[in-house]
């Protein structure tokens, strides 16, 4: 049996127990999640899960065993996590073995992917497969790409607009069976860079740039994301900045996010705010980013008149909320803020980072019984996420798993720098062996084919609790037996979700 970890007590609280009682749809279950199958150790894991009704001591009428406030203590360490951090680069098309990305502590790499031969003709096929076998390397390696097609590496032509759409046409195939390793995708394809800028076949126009991005967001399943190089481009096409209530709501507006490639060179960033209303379009992508990725590189352009230091860059990537950033361009920034001290924080805060404040666990459960949990965690990050994640509650002996999904809970809403909290009424299934249990919280990927590979669940900022083999932060134990306080229910088969929220 493996080992199991202890935390201080520090009291008890009832107050959860409350927080549910008078909601209708209660009864019934309210809002029932599904356990899901898993092998833990040796042994086989619960099975898919139903909402408890009734039975001797079932419902949400029963009475859940106590539960006791542990509080958890941060950490500065540094750690990799799914889809945020610094990025590397690697080549899709050519390449196959990208363990040097997750070797240096990474798990995003950039990807160009070179059209220059291809501005008067087709893709060719022998391209399209090396794309998915590099995106399938990607999947082996553990780690998320953030892929840019181009037609040039710098002021050289890019493509008629129904060259590029027939492009997008071809590349969507591939889009859609890897989206599970694609992070989000530069919009690309326009002018130099692929950065929508200096087009020589008139690709910048509003109308033609709205029907790239369109076309791309159409190629992509609707839980992907595209980002745009500049906070005017995005407004030309969709107007004011993304509400809350527009947040992840699928529109094309709320899929497209922000893209800088010149972050911090000068006061516009090298065009990317018009001069005369910086601020504006800076509040703008604030606003937008909440909900969307915002990411990019440092740039070399007017040096002298760079806003590189450490006070700016640290203010900026928390006023922008940046989840992301090139280690390998530009060089003599990155190596400022290695010699500056700040380094490590922008390392550390790029992204989400998720902290376990407190929680309420029962030390003890009745098979069949009830507990009320309630977790508050701190976004330590600069930003939230931004592709959707499931949250499952997991008990788990070292033989026996089980998994139940928090289906009202959307981790994209923890958002940076602010507290958040979430509750859930469980009732564990009535022939559970006895034993001690570790609780965990397990954000894995929203990929199911990606869930058995723990480098793409989230890790909590915390100095204990990460389980890496599994990829579930423990909470702390609980003891299964039948003379623990509180009802129980014999109809229970599963754990069960009665409601959360």
């Amino acid at each position: 049996m493996r080992a199991r970890r202890r935390w201080t007590i520090l009291g008890l609280t009832l107050a959860p127990l409350l927080a549910f009682a008078g909601c209708d749809d209660e009864e019934s279950g309210g809002n029932g999640g599904s356990a899901t199958a898993a092998t833990g150790g040796n042994g086989a894991g619960g099975t898919g899960g139903t909402v408890a009704t009734g039975g001797e001591g079932g419902g949400v009428s029963a009475e859940p065993a106590p539960t006791e406030t542990v509080t958890f203590t941060g950490t500065d360490e540094l750690f990799p996590n799914p889809e945020r951090g610094f990025h590397g680069g690697v080549n899709l098309v050519t390449g196959t073995d990208y363990s040097s990305i997750p070797a240096q502590g990474l798990t995003l790499a950039r990807s160009y992917v070179r059209l220059d031969d291809y501005r008067y003709s087709a893709i060719p096929d022998s391209l399209l497969t090396a794309l998915g076998v590099g995106f399938e390397a990607a999947r082996t390696a553990g780690i998320k790409i953030v892929p840019r097609f181009a037609y040039n590496f710098g002021m050289d032509d890019d493509a008629p607009l129904s060259r590029v759409l027939e492009h997008i046409g071809q590349i969507t195939p591939v889009l859609q069976a890897n989206a599970d390793v694609i992070a989000v995708l530069h919009a690309g394809f326009i002018g130099a860079w692929g950065e929508w800028h200096s087009s020589t076949n008139n690709l910048t126009d509003p109308a033609n740039a709205k029907q790239i991005a369109e076309a791309l967001l159409d190629a992509l399943p609707a839980s992907r994301m595209i980002q745009v190089r500049t906070p005017g481009a995005k407004e030309a096409m969709w107007g004011a900045a993304i509400t809350p209530a527009e947040a992840f709501g699928g529109s094309y507006k709320a899929r497209t996010g922000h893209l800088n490639d010149c972050f911090l060179c000068n006061d516009t960033d090298a065009g990317t705010y018009p001069s005369n209303d910086i601020e504006t379009y800076k509040d703008f992508i604030a606003q937008e980013t909440l909900f969307t990725p915002m990411g990019g590189e440092t740039c070399a352009i007017n040096e002298g008149n760079q806003r590189n230091d450490c006070p700016t860059a640290v203010a900026e990537m928390e006023r922008l909320h940046w989840s992301y950033l090139n280690l390998g361009y530009y060089e003599p920034t990155i190596d400022r803020w290695r010699t500056d001290g700040c380094f490590d924080t922008i390392d550390r805060r790029l992204g989400y980072r998720f902290r376990l404040v407190d929680a309420d666990l029962p030390p003890e459960v009745r098979p069949g019984g009830q507990f009320v949990l309630r977790v508050a965690l701190h976004n330590d990050g600069f930003a939230a996420l931004f592709n959707a994640r499931p949250l499952f509650v997991t008990l788990d002996d070292g033989t026996n798993r089980y998994d139940v999904e928090l289906t009202a809970v959307d981790a994209r809403r923890w958002a940076a720098g602010e507290d958040s909290s979430f509750t859930a009424r469980l009732e564990l299934p009535s022939d559970i062996s006895a034993g001690d249990y570790q609780l965990a919280l397990w954000l894995p990927d929203e990929a199911t084919a990606l869930r058995a590979n723990p480098s793409y669940s989230i890790r909590f900022a915390n100095d204990a609790g990460w389980d890496a083999t599994d990829g579930y932060q423990v909470l702390g134990d609980v003891e299964v037996h039948d003379g623990a306080p509180g009802t129980s229910n014999a109809q229970a088969t599963d754990l069960t979700v009665l409601a959360d929220r």
